[in-house]
């Protein structure tokens, strides 16, 4: 801004803002003539004729995408598709991104879909589509690249952390249709409910799934809430599946540039889904991004549930797109939102209660196996087993002793891989959550007696 030597002294207030309000209007009308003069520029002087469509184009994005990952301009037909995806149905790989340090950043591939059949995974990084390189390109043009007609194929060069040289995927094109909602029975007493996206249907869809899963288990004791690889979606649907699971409360709060316009969002009793002294664990990680870290940090905050997993994405912005007649729409960063006590998790996520990486879990050789008392030579004999052998032998008692020595040998043995009646076997993190729900399930009966 301009520095002023000419002030205007009224009633000892030296007024100001008449010049500094004429000079920034002034400065502006001139900042638009180089906008002008430099677009007069491009379509006389450079090397081939553009479309003064793309360059006005070009111009919006630019302007949007300057002030933060998440804002940008979307022309017509960018615009409908946007309208497609957040009804559950559209076409592509199926993966979330951002833009970071210009290259293409993965928040989280879409469940059932080409990406995360192939093996994408959160935090890549795409250098490369086709053979073409990312840098230079805005986001939106790196996405069209990815998309295009169904069973098309395209190429994917990945950047992976831990990996020293980049990976190369080779994935097809399909029409997505996601299921925003999937649930299980783990055992005979806990509900799993996965959610992999935040649409128009996924609160309907949830309800419905878990009126369905409670009619398999009479006994619920606990409910695992999956939102790992989430990358969010709409915040009203954030808000509804909070409500779902909280009788009273704040959900979240979003503050724009203008305090007056803060908003709260609250729980409404009579609406829940399960009995709130029916524990719940939350799973989230680092693909667990924007709606899906509203809804952790509201039952975070309110001690519904525990949180277990990974840090969360870090996304706590809002974004409102606002139609343009005739000329598409623009996504703006319009506010951030707050958890129900306070915290902004802008950059930073939601920390779990309980930490858990993924890990893999393999059954110990045996080789491995630790020796016990029964292995010893010339150990004192278990008199009760002795006499339990003795009425099997004279037919009195049925062969109890050859069923605990089984179970014996089964505990020994360890927890097996493919458990028939808990799927995900394969799955530590989800696993670990069975195991909380269980512990909590006999901790409470042992605090009842």
């Amino acid at each position: 801004m301009r520095r002023f030597t000419k002030l205007c002294l009224i009633g000892g207030l030296i007024i100001a803002a008449p010049i500094i309000a004429y000079a920034e209007k002034e400065d502006t009308l001139q900042l638009l003539d180089l906008f002008g003069e430099v677009f007069e520029r491009v379509r006389s002087d450079y090397v081939e004729p553009v479309k003064d469509s793309d360059l006005i184009e070009a111009a919006l994005n630019g302007m949007l995408t300057s002030l933060d990952p998440h804002s940008g301009y979307m022309n017509e037909k960018a615009f409908k598709e946007m309208q497609v995806q957040t009804k559950g149905e559209f076409g592509g790989l199926g993966i979330e991104v951002t833009m970071d340090n210009g290259l293409v950043k993965v928040v989280s591939p879409i469940d059932d879909t080409p990406a995360a059949k192939a093996g994408i995974k959160p935090g890549d990084y795409i250098s490369y589509i086709n053979d073409e390189a990312v840098m230079g390109l805005a986001l939106s043009e790196a996405v069209d690249k990815m998309r295009g007609p169904v069973d098309s194929k395209v190429k994917l060069t990945v950047l992976r952390e831990d990996e020293t040289e980049p990976l190369e995927f080779t994935l097809v094109r399909a029409e997505i249709k996601i299921k925003s909602v999937k649930e299980r029975a783990m055992g005979d007493d806990i509900a799993y409910i996965r959610l992999s996206s935040f649409t128009e249907q996924t609160t309907d869809l949830m309800r419905s799934e878990f009126d369905r899963i409670k009619k398999d288990l009479p006994h619920l004791r606990g409910v695992i809430l999956d939102l790992r690889n989430n990358p969010g979606g709409l915040l009203e649907q954030a808000i509804s599946v909070s409500d779902a699971f909280l009788t009273q409360g704040e959900i979240v709060s979003t503050r724009e540039r203008d305090p007056d316009k803060t908003k709260r969002y609250n729980a409404h009793a009579g609406d829940e889904l399960v009995d709130e002294h029916i524990p719940m664990v939350v799973l989230i990680n680092n693909g667990s991004a924007s709606a899906s870290e509203i809804v952790a940090g509201a039952l975070q905050d309110h001690k519904r549930a525990i949180i277990l997993g990974t840090q969360s994405f870090g996304k706590g912005s809002v974004q409102t797109v606002i139609p343009l007649t005739g000329h598409g729409a623009i996504r703006l960063t319009t506010a951030r939102y707050y958890t129900p006590s306070g915290r902004s998790i802008q950059a930073l996520g939601i920390t779990p209660d309980i930490v858990v990486q993924p890990a893999k879990i393999e059954p110990l050789k045996n080789s491995d196996k630790i020796r016990s008392e029964a292995d010893l030579r010339h150990r004192l004999e278990n008199l009760q087993e002795k006499k339990q052998e003795e009425l099997t032998k004279s037919g009195k008692v049925k062969e109890k002793v050859e069923v605990a020595k089984e179970r014996a040998a089964e505990k020994a043995k360890g927890p097996s891989i493919k458990n028939a009646d808990i799927e995900g076997a394969d799955d530590f993190q989800l696993q670990r959550a069975v195991d909380l729900l269980r512990a909590l399930t006999v901790y409470n009966q042992t605090s009842e007696k």
